[in-house]
């Protein structure tokens, strides 16, 4: 109730007659999705409807997330990056067709987790969307992002916090500096903006959530709120670009060899060549983050990367997107990724969600049947959804110097409640990348631990705690299991031959899996390694390699592009 009133109020309010000026766009879309959507391909939150010549707020709602997507806009970006006759025609039906049906300030686009997107695409596109239309078409469109920012300016701190409040303050900002009678709303929104850099990035660079593709969108709208500012001749808070300073290097430990962000907790790789054009923007210096990086600790050598979750997952509200990924690891290799987590099913409806958040949808050990943490309903700590709301309450990570490489210790205690076991994770990459080394041990450590596995013994007539280590493999990687089942060699699209060997006497299948992606319609086929093992004593352990066997004319191709020397 509160939105509508605060809407109607702002449709009623005087209009801005133009723009003082226009921040310069820096949303990237994709020509690809441009040319889907104007064929009346509507993909938006896992859905497809196809409706050719279909106004798209004619489309059938299949669920809430399809129309947020589209009443925040971001389809603009797609339209533009097209950018031909097509492209501006279905841009300018669609936001004047916004205007028409919502613009007296009803309907579902007026909340401020949207508004504030929505501004940043239509100030962005305003050439795009007003080349051709006449006065009174210009009229309207300035009459309605002059009552968007007034509904905005009352409105942004019922935005959700994190990236959509971070979204809510950069729209604020832009709509005051670009529209003519706006302006005094840039002082007040600036001033938040540098509060919640203070409340919710951390001294080291993180957020609550520990989404590394929510960092980046979140540092994307700092630069973009920072790059605003200068142009127009005002200076950012000097918390706001403390804050740029310190999410730039954790995203640099985030990234994979090949430039993607490592897949956790809800997050995805990010878009192509986002991160690297806000670290550009950002204009901060190439430092490394001191491990851990906002939980995750990265290991390279040569062309490899492996970045592990080395912490607990959130707790609490932060947690409705965590998963129960302590330890997991991904590997990439040069510019393909070998080995991965499965991703955020969020995209493909609530069971996929669920089972994507689980411990058996990452590379890491997990006890059959069971997750290292649990998901308990948000009523209990007044959110919405479902929360990991029991995760292990000990996580360590120990880096150390190995004689021919990296070597990192990690472990929790995430089954110590249900079977006193405790998770301990080795792994030592060489210096040149080719050879990652690793080894799963389940024990029970203290004598209350021992107890307690007892007891589970007992309750299963002493057949054994069973656990898993699965290796999640990319679509892209070809495995095959060797007629002896003691390795599985990986090839990769570039030439890349990988081979994976447990060691001696344990059992090893490769089985289905799925790789999880927003922006497509359904999960992608993939395969995943799986060594099986049994506690029957108070510990066990099995030990593993992954290994380069040869590189190919194709791999040093693209090292060379990767270093910038041109191939013989």
């Amino acid at each position: 109730m509160a939105n509508r009133l605060q809407a109607l109020r702002a449709a009623s309010a005087r209009p801005a007659t133009g723009f003082v000026s226009q921040p310069e766009p820096r949303t990237i879309g994709s020509h690809a999705r441009g040319r889907q959507l104007v064929a009346g391909n509507f993909l938006f939150a896992g859905f497809l409807i196809e409706g050719p010549g279909v106004p798209i707020w004619n489309l059938p709602m299949p669920d809430p997330s399809f129309g947020s997507a589209l009443h925040g806009c971001t389809w603009l970006d797609d339209l533009a990056a097209l950018g031909d006759g097509a492209a501006r025609e279905r841009a300018q039906e669609w936001v004047f067709g916004w205007i028409s049906r919502y613009g007296g300030g009803r309907g579902p686009g007026w909340t401020p987790d949207l508004t504030g997107r929505r501004l940043i695409r239509w100030i962005n596109h305003a050439i795009f969307l007003l080349n051709g239309r006449d006065r009174a078409a210009a009229d309207a469109f300035f009459r309605s992002l002059a009552q968007q920012t007034l509904f905005l300016a009352r409105r942004w701190r019922a935005a959700s916090p994190g990236v959509a409040r971070f979204e809510a303050l950069t729209g604020l900002i832009y709509a005051g500096l670009a529209l003519t009678g706006m302006e005094r709303h840039v002082p007040s929104a600036a001033a938040a903006l540098a509060r919640e850099c203070e409340a919710q990035i951390d001294a080291h660079g993180g957020i609550p959530t520990r989404n590394p593709e929510e960092l980046l969108e979140v540092f994307t709208l700092l630069t973009w709120a920072t790059a605003a500012l200068g142009e127009a001749g005002r200076s950012s808070h000097p918390s706001h670009l403390a804050a740029i300073a310190r999410i730039a290097p954790t995203l640099r430990a985030l990234r994979h060899a090949d430039g993607g962000l490592a897949r956790f907790h809800g997050g995805g790789r990010g878009s192509e060549g986002r991160l690297d054009q806000a670290l550009a923007s950002a204009g901060v210096r190439a430092l490394s983050a001191e491990a851990p990086a906002m939980g995750f600790v990265r290991l390279h050598g040569g062309r490899t990367t492996v970045i592990v979750d080395a912490a607990a997952p959130p707790s609490g509200r932060a947690s409705v997107n965590a998963h129960a990924s302590t330890l997991a690891l991904e590997l990439t290799s040069g510019r393909r990724p070998l080995i991965v987590n499965c991703g955020s099913g969020a995209a493909f409806g609530p069971d996929w969600r669920r089972a994507g958040r689980a411990t058996p949808s990452h590379s890491t050990l997990c006890i059959r049947g069971y997750s290292s943490s649990r998901l308990a309903p948000a009523r209990l700590v007044g959110g919405g959804g479902e929360v990991l709301a029991d995760v292990p309450d000990e996580v360590w990570a120990r880096p150390e110097a190995g004689i021919g490489g990296a070597r990192l210790v990690l472990g929790h205690n995430g089954y110590v409640a249900t079977h006193g076991l405790i998770h301990v994770r080795e792994l030592e990459l060489t210096l040149d990348g080719r050879v990652l080394s690793g080894a799963d041990t389940l024990g029970a450590m203290s004598a209350a631990d021992r107890r307690r596995f007892e007891t589970v013994m007992r309750r299963s007539h002493h057949e054994g705690v069973p656990f898993d280590i699965r290796f999640h493999l990319h679509p892209e990687v070809d495995a095959a299991l060797d007629l002896g089942g003691t390795a599985v060699s990986l090839a990769l699209k570039s030439g890349e031959i990988w081979v994976f060997r447990p060691e001696a006497g344990a059992e090893m299948t490769l089985e289905p899996s799925v790789y999880l992606e927003s922006g497509r319609l359904r999960p992608r086929a993939s395969r995943q390694i799986v060594l099986a093992g049994v506690v029957v004593d108070y510990a066990s352990q099995i030990g593993w390699t992954l290994a380069k066997a040869q590189d190919t004319p194709s791999v040093l191709r693209d090292l060379e592009r990767d270093e910038g020397v041109a191939a013989d």
